[in-house]
């Protein structure tokens, strides 16, 4: 999976490196079109797609220079790239596809999406401050953030 978001970068004209950075930490970096990722950090597969999502919302969202979190402009920025990878990568209609697939859980969610646990938890936050508790994805069907659940009409 993180090889399609690989060639959407790849087309859109970013670039994509790997350093290990002395920063352990530190997962991924995106400047001037070019992700660059920490092979070290970075335990699998889903947790580099989420890297390479976020890193991407970068390129989408960000300008200048936003390494300085404790400015609050950059953590804005830093919010906005992180809120593009999970509509990315877990759009709300898809969430009712799982749900109609069986799945019922957020582990099994998760690896339905190829994304990681918090990855996923962190994505349900997001959409819950935009939302709110609960959203109407169509006639039929609404997601429930919290409990986590799809709420389907029924017509009689």
């Amino acid at each position: 999976m993180p090889e399609k978001l690989l060639d959407e970068a790849n087309e859109a004209g970013i670039q994509i490196r790997y350093h290990d950075f002395k920063n352990q930490g530190l997962k991924g970096l995106y400047v001037d079109g070019v992700i660059t990722l920490n092979p070290k950090a970075i335990e699998n597969s889903a947790e580099k797609r989420c890297v390479i999502a976020e890193e991407t919302g970068h390129y989408y969202t960000s300008v200048g220079n936003i390494l300085d979190q404790t400015d609050v402009g950059s953590r804005k920025q830093e919010k906005r790239a992180r809120n593009w990878g999970y509509e990315r990568l877990i759009p709300l209609p898809d969430i009712v596809q799982a749900h109609k697939t069986g799945i019922r859980n957020r582990f099994e969610l998760a690896e339905y999406f190829g994304v990681t646990e918090d990855f996923l938890g962190e994505a349900f936050k997001h959409y819950q401050e935009k939302y709110g508790l609960l959203v109407a994805i169509d006639a039929q069907h609404t997601i429930c953030f919290d409990p986590l659940g799809v709420i389907e009409l029924i017509e009689l």
